[in-house]
């Protein structure tokens, strides 16, 4: 037998009413619901670092390498990519694989 999942759902109550469940049922159901909050987890959460944070006062130092022997910068992307990923070298600019792919 084919189901057509499409469809609305329907039940029947005791007494041989058809409902639907719907937005009303789920309704219902929130109503019910309280929340809880944990008050270790807000603790927790004020520990961290959120993304745009005031860094200003923080330094950081990066230690620069130059080009390898096997490496090479892509003309489109410009990322340093190994010998192995040029996919095409037009008038001496090097493309990569993922570029050219």
């Amino acid at each position: 037998m084919a189901t057509d999942y499409d469809a609305p759902r329907t039940t029947v109550d005791d007494d041989g009413d058809t409902r639907s469940d719907g937005l009303e049922a789920l309704g219902a159901g929130a109503a019910l619901q309280t929340a809880v909050i944990d008050d270790d987890e807000l603790e927790a959460a004020d520990s961290f670092d959120l993304p745009g944070a005031d860094l200003s006062s923080e330094e950081i130092s990066v230690q620069i390498l130059a080009a390898q022997a096997d490496e090479f910068t892509c003309a489109s992307c410009f990322l340093v990519r190994h010998r192995s990923q040029i996919a095409r070298d037009r008038d001496g600019q090097l493309y990569c694989v993922d570029c050219e792919g």
